[in-house]
C-alpha cells in the first residue's frame, strides 16, 4: 500500500477514536457535575466547563502549529494524543468542579490531535488526491461523533461516568500508539524561523485569501454550535409528549454526521475536479438554505429529513476549507496555518452557544435557525465576492491549482 494511503487510514482511525472519546465524555459533563455535588448554579458550571477548552485551545493552537513546522506534524499528533490520554484518565478521579475545570483548560491548552492529523494529511498526500483525503478524514470525525455518545452512554449506564472517562482515555492511547508505529511523515521541510504569534498574524493578514478562509472557518463553526443550546428544546417541542424524547434528540443530533459519512468522500473527489472554492460555495449556500428550510416543517419526521438534507451540503464546508488552507500556504508554514485555523474554529465554537442561548432566550427558537442561515449566507456572499476579485491574481491561481 502506498504510504499516503496507509497514513490516511491510520489517521482516519485516529481521528475517529479521538472524536468518539470526546463525544463519549463531553455530553455527560452536566450529569457528572451533579454526581460530584454541583447542585447550585449547575447550568453556569456546565457552560463554563464546556467553553473553557475552546478558549484555551484558541490561545494555544498557533503555538503548537509553530512547533509542528519546526519538528514535524507526527510528533505533535503523538504529543496531543498522550496528553488526551492523561487528561481523560484524570477526569475519572475528579472530586469537585474546580478539578474538572482545570482539566478542561488543560485539554484546550495541550491537545490538538485532529488539526495535526489534517495538517499531516494535507502535506503528505499527492496533489490530485488532497480533496478526497481531507474529506475522508472529515468522515472519521463525523463517525466518531455519532458512535461516541452511544458508547459513552452505554458504559456510563453499566459502570458509571468515571469508567466512561477512563475508557475514552484508553482508546486515545491506542490510536496514539498506532500513529507512532504506523504513520510515516515523508514530505517535511523544517521551518528555519522561530514561531512568533505576531508575525504569524501579520503574514496571515497579508495573505487575504487565507484570512477569508479563517473568517469562514469561524462563521461555519459558530453556525454549528449556535444550535447547541436550543436544538434539544426545539426537538422536544416537535416531539410533543412522546416518551422517547431523549432517543429522538440523540438521533436528530446525529443525522448531519450520518449524511457526512455517506457523501463526504464524494465532495472530496468533486473538489479535486472543480476546485475547493467552488465546493465551498456550494456547501455554504446549501447549508444556509437547509438551515432556514428546517423552519418550514413542523413535524419531527419532516424536520429530520431536512436536517439530513442540510447535512448533505454542509459536510462539504470544512474539508473544502482545509483544502484551501493547503493550497494557500507553503508546506513549511502549514502547521502554523492550521494552528490559526484551529483558533478560528475554537472562537466560533465558543461564540456560537453564547449567541444561540441569548437569541433563543429573548426571541423564539425559530429565530436561531434563521440566524444560522443568515450567517451561512453571509459567508457565501463574502466568499463569492472576494474570490471573484481574486480570480486573476497569482495567489488565487495558485490556490486553485491553475
Amino acid at each position: 500500500m502506498e504510504t499516503w494511503k496507509k497514513n490516511l487510514w491510520v489517521l482516519w482511525f485516529g481521528v475517529f477514536i479521538t472524536s468518539a472519546s470526546f463525544s463519549m465524555v463531553i455530553p455527560f459533563l452536566p450529569l457528572f457535575l451533579l454526581q460530584i455535588g454541583v447542585h447550585d448554579h449547575t447550568e453556569i458550571w456546565s457552560g463554563v466547563t464546556f467553553s473553557a477548552a475552546f478558549l484555551a485551545g484558541a490561545l494555544s493552537a498557533p503555538f503548537w502549529g509553530s512547533l509542528a513546522d519546526r519538528f514535524g506534524r507526527k510528533p505533535m499528533i503523538i504529543r496531543a494524543g498522550f496528553f488526551l490520554f492523561v487528561i481523560y484518565t484524570l477526569m475519572a478521579f475528579v472530586t469537585n468542579p474546580y478539578e474538572m475545570l482545570g482539566l478542561r483548560i488543560a485539554q484546550g491548552l495541550l491537545t490538538g490531535f485532529i488539526p495535526g492529523a489534517i495538517a499531516l494529511i494535507g502535506t503528505n498526500t499527492p496533489e490530485k488526491k488532497v480533496g478526497y483525503a481531507l474529506a475522508t478524514i472529515s468522515t472519521g470525525t463525523a463517525s466518531g461523533g455519532i458512535i461516541g455518545p452511544m458508547l459513552g452512554g452505554g458504559i456510563a449506564d453499566l459502570v458509571g461516568y468515571r469508567w466512561s472517562f477512563a475508557s475514552g482515555g484508553a482508546l486515545v492511547l491506542l490510536s496514539t500508539l498506532l500513529v507512532l508505529l504506523m504513520v510515516k511523515e515523508e514530505k517535511f521541510i523544517p521551518s528555519k524561523t522561530r514561531g512568533s504569534f505576531r508575525r504569524d498574524i501579520q503574514e496571515a493578514v497579508a495573505n487575504q485569501p487565507f484570512m477569508l478562509v479563517l473568517f469562514i472557518t469561524m462563521l461555519a463553526a459558530c453556525s454549528v454550535m449556535i444550535l447547541e443550546p436550543v436544538l434539544p428544546l426545539y426537538i422536544a417541542g416537535l416531539n410533543g409528549s412522546s416518551g422517547n424524547s431523549s432517543f429522538m434528540t440523540g438521533m436528530i443530533f446525529s443525522i448531519p454526521g450520518i449524511a457526512s459519512i455517506l457523501v463526504g468522500p464524494y465532495w472530496g473527489k468533486l473538489s479535486d475536479k472543480i476546485g475547493f472554492r467552488n465546493v465551498l460555495l456550494i456547501g455554504l449556500l446549501g447549508g444556509g438554505i437547509g438551515s432556514i428550510a428546517q423552519l418550514l416543517l413542523h413535524d419531527i419526521w419532516g424536520f429530520s429529513i431536512m436536517r439530513f438534507l442540510f447535512g448533505l451540503f454542509f459536510c462539504a464546508v470544512f474539508p473544502a476549507v482545509n483544502g484551501l488552507i493547503v493550497k494557500l500556504t507553503p508546506s513549511e508554514t502549514r502547521g502554523r496555518a492550521f494552528g490559526l485555523s484551529q483558533t478560528a474554529n475554537q472562537l466560533g465554537g465558543m461564540l456560537g452557544p453564547i449567541l444561540g442561548g441569548f437569541i433563543g432566550g429573548f426571541f423564539s427558537l425559530h429565530t436561531v435557525f434563521l440566524l444560522t442561515g443568515m450567517i451561512l449566507f453571509l459567508a457565501t456572499a463574502m466568499a463569492y465576492r472576494f474570490t471573484k476579485k481574486q480570480r486573476e491574481s497569482r495567489t488565487y491561481k495558485k490556490a486553485e491549482g491553475m
